[in-house]
């Protein structure tokens, strides 16, 4: 008999929520206790950008993240090849943002 069953969660994907929100910025700060993930949407000739979602993990709950997205980096880019990162589209970001150093 197996000592530790494995337990199932139920997600539910409201449908609102299922649509998703486009991103092309993000800035992370942290603190001691947390990681905040700020998704933005730039668009070309728009002078300011707003914040679109905010997400804040915990600092364990931020590197189990990153494992997750580089395990699925990886995933992509052996079916569909190497995602090249050209520069282009970049703008400029005030490292003064946030409470925090900014990584985009």
């Amino acid at each position: 008999m197996d000592q530790n069953p494995k337990k199932e969660i139920n997600i539910e994907l409201p449908e609102e929520v299922a649509q998703g929100c486009y991103s092309n910025l993000a800035i992370i700060t942290h603190s001691s206790s947390e990681f905040v993930f700020d998704f933005i949407r730039m668009m070309p000739g728009i002078v300011k950008a707003k914040v679109q979602n905010r997400i804040v993990m915990t600092p364990e709950h931020a590197k189990r993240f990153f494992n997750a997205l580089q395990d699925n980096l990886t995933k992509y880019e052996k079916h569909f090849g190497e995602i090249r990162l050209t520069g282009k589209g970049m703008h400029q970001i005030p490292l003064h943002f946030g409470d925090g150093t900014p990584e985009a």
